[in-house]
């Protein structure tokens, strides 16, 4: 099980099959999902995708995390996530999304933020990284935020990704 990660604004749970359907909603808003490779439009495949990744074993301390305000606790805004890279790692991504109406509020910057501290301080990982499509401008602005690197770009799926990377020894080095 993993640990609940609030924040003065933000309450962050282990995602679970309650949440599925949230999820889902989520991931049909075409612009939340713009950037995102992934069976969205496809609703048996889409369906599956999510459960899987709600029920999948991840390593100690390494999941998805939902995301719901202080002010709304029963209102569902979105995830983030620490999973291994590619499902099998040896690098441990870290991931957001939320539905359009919490956009632009800081609320990705702050969950993240809170998924980093656990990353480094309970986890202990050395590193996290993020790929992100290139033309995601928000997404990279949080990762900057989050003090992440550019490392590399990549192409898949058709489309264009920074590799940004955050290593634990380099935090307050700026």
């Amino acid at each position: 099980m993993l640990p609940a990660l609030d924040t003065p604004r933000l309450l962050l749970r282990e995602r679970t099959l309650a949440d599925l359907q949230s999820c889902l909603e989520m991931d049909r808003d075409a612009a939340v999902t713009r950037y995102v490779a992934g069976p969205w439009h496809d609703p048996v495949a889409h369906r599956q995708f999510v459960e899987y990744r709600i029920t999948r074993p991840y390593p100690p301390g390494l999941g998805y995390w939902t995301i719901r305000e202080r002010a709304e606790p029963d209102c569902f805004i979105g995830w983030v996530l620490l999973i291994p890279d590619h499902g099998t790692g040896p690098d441990v991504e870290i991931g957001w999304r939320l539905v359009r109406s919490a956009w632009g509020r800081g609320i990705a910057s702050e969950a993240a933020r809170a998924l980093v501290t656990h990353a480094f301080d309970t986890v202990r990982l050395p590193r996290v990284i993020a790929d992100i499509a290139a033309e995601n401008h928000a997404s990279l602005r949080v990762a900057q935020k989050l003090g992440m690197k550019w490392v590399g770009s990549d192409t898949s799926d058709g489309m264009r990704y920074e590799r940004y990377r955050l290593v634990r020894d380099d935090l307050g080095a700026d």
